[in-house]
């Protein structure tokens, strides 16, 4: 005589627990995505995850110029009166944010925000006073003085 341990209905609910359990273990192996820092012109805005980031972990001495030589994949248009507006996950304004405008850094301290407006002028006139059409801009995650993360973006200059 035979006798079935699972009914039709507790079968399924077993078949659908394990390819969830499944899909679960999956996911996990993959690699979590960095957060997020994006520039909002106008109606225009874009996002991008980090060119460096070592898993919320200071990045290596080694790593810091390279990383902020890298060139930016995002790019924005703006006009010289407009506001270019920031916005960095918590967890970036958590260890606080500075900018860096074509490789070097804008801002001595860092910002602790989710969200800074700045005007679109700010970023196309060199020290010596000539403007430029473009300007690099990196968002730079600290802690303390080691870098955690950067993010680029490229701004260019409309009429």
């Amino acid at each position: 005589m035979t006798v079935a341990f699972f009914s039709g209905k507790g079968r399924r609910i077993g078949v659908t627990l394990g390819a969830v359990s499944a899909g679960l273990l999956a996911l996990s192996a993959c690699s979590k995505p960095t957060p997020l820092a994006t520039v909002t012109v106008g109606g225009n805005s874009v996002s991008t995850e980090a060119s460096c980031y070592n898993d919320g972990k200071p990045l290596n001495a080694s790593d810091y110029q390279s990383c902020l030589n890298k060139k930016a994949e995002k790019s924005v248009e703006v006009a010289m009166d407009d506001r270019v507006r920031f916005g960095v996950d918590p967890e970036i304004a958590d260890n606080g944010w500075t900018l860096f405008i074509n490789g070097q850094q804008a801002e001595p301290e860092p910002y602790k925000k989710t969200y800074r407006s700045i005007p679109g002028s700010a970023f196309f006139s060199s020290q010596t006073g000539e403007t430029t059409n473009k300007a690099q801009i990196s968002i730079v995650e600290t802690q303390g003085k080691s870098l955690v993360g950067v993010w680029h973006f490229e701004l260019t200059k409309t009429s």
